[in-house]
C-alpha cells in the first residue's frame, strides 16, 4: 500500500496544537495569517502582497500611489486641455475673433459677399460673427473704421496712394427690406417639375430661382471709436471686407493679446 502524506491543513493545525501548548498560538496564528498563497498580507504596500484595509476600512495613506505631476494630464496643461485661440487672433473669453480682415488674394476680390465669406470662415474651421459679437468686441479688437478714427485701435486706410476710404465689414446678421417670403429669396420652379396627379393637381409653371435677392441684406458695423456702430446693410451679393470667429480648441496654441 502506498503510504498517504498529511494534507498542509492538518500540518498547520498540530503546528498550532503544539504552539498552543508552549504558549506560543498567537505567534503561530500571526504566523499563518501573514502569508497567504505565497503572497505577504499586511496593511502596508509590498510588491506581490496582499493589502488590507485599515479600522477606518480605507486603504492607508502610504497605499496611494503620488502623483509626479499634477499640473498636467498626459503632458498637457489645463489651459490645453480646457481650449485655447487659434494664432492670430483675439481671446474673447469664451470664444476668439481675427485680429484683422480676411486676406483676399487678388483674385478673390469682389467676390466675398455673404456666401463666400461664410464658406471662407466654416473652411477656417469658424463662423462669421453676427452683428452683436462684433461690437462686443470692438474695444478689444481694431474693426474696419472711418478714416479719422485711431489707428492704434482700428483698422483704417494709410496709404493716400491707394485712396483714403471710411471702411466697414460684414456680419451675420440679416434683414430684409420688403415684405413677404420674397423678400428671402426663393428656389424658384424647375423646368419640368410636376403637380401630383392623385390630387389632380395642375403642373407649376417654371419661376426662375433668386438665391441672392436684393431685399436680404447684411448688417454691416464699424468701429466707431471703440464703441461699435452699425454702417448700414449692403445685399448679401455685395462683396465687403469681413472676418471669422472661432470656437477655442485644445492646442490651438495662440499667443497672448499684446
Amino acid at each position: 500500500m502506498r503510504r498517504r502524506l498529511p494534507s498542509p491543513a492538518m500540518v498547520v493545525a498540530l503546528v498550532a496544537l503544539v504552539l498552543s501548548t508552549t504558549g506560543l498560538a498567537d505567534a503561530a496564528r500571526r504566523a499563518v495569517v501573514s502569508a497567504f498563497a505565497g503572497h505577504r498580507v499586511s496593511t502596508k504596500p509590498y510588491a506581490g502582497g496582499i493589502l488590507v484595509l485599515g479600522k477606518n476600512r480605507k486603504f492607508p495613506a502610504a497605499a496611494i500611489p503620488t502623483v509626479k505631476d499634477a499640473a498636467r494630464v498626459d503632458g498637457k496643461t489645463a489651459e490645453e486641455l480646457a481650449g485655447t485661440c487659434p494664432p492670430q487672433t483675439v481671446d474673447l473669453g469664451t470664444w476668439c475673433l481675427d485680429t484683422a480682415p480676411y486676406p483676399l488674394t487678388n483674385a478673390q476680390a469682389g467676390k466675398n459677399n455673404y456666401i463666400w465669406a461664410s464658406k471662407a470662415c466654416e473652411a477656417e474651421g469658424g463662423w462669421l460673427p453676427t452683428a452683436a459679437q462684433l461690437v462686443g468686441a470692438a474695444d478689444r479688437v481694431k474693426l474696419e473704421s472711418t478714416i479719422h478714427d485711431s489707428q492704434l485701435t482700428a483698422t483704417i486706410d494709410l496709404d493716400p496712394s491707394r485712396g483714403l476710404k471710411d471702411e466697414r465689414e460684414m456680419s451675420s446678421t440679416l434683414v430684409t427690406t420688403e415684405a413677404g417670403s420674397a423678400a428671402a429669396g426663393s428656389e424658384g420652379v424647375s423646368e419640368g417639375a410636376t403637380g401630383n396627379p392623385r390630387q389632380g393637381q395642375a403642373n407649376p409653371v417654371p419661376l426662375p430661382a433668386n438665391p441672392l435677392p436684393e431685399s436680404l441684406q447684411y448688417v454691416t458695423v464699424y468701429d466707431n471709436g471703440n464703441l461699435g456702430g452699425f454702417a448700414g446693410s449692403e445685399p448679401v451679393a455685395a462683396a465687403e471686407n469681413f472676418r471669422c470667429a472661432f470656437n477655442k480648441a485644445p492646442g490651438a496654441l495662440s499667443k497672448p493679446e499684446s
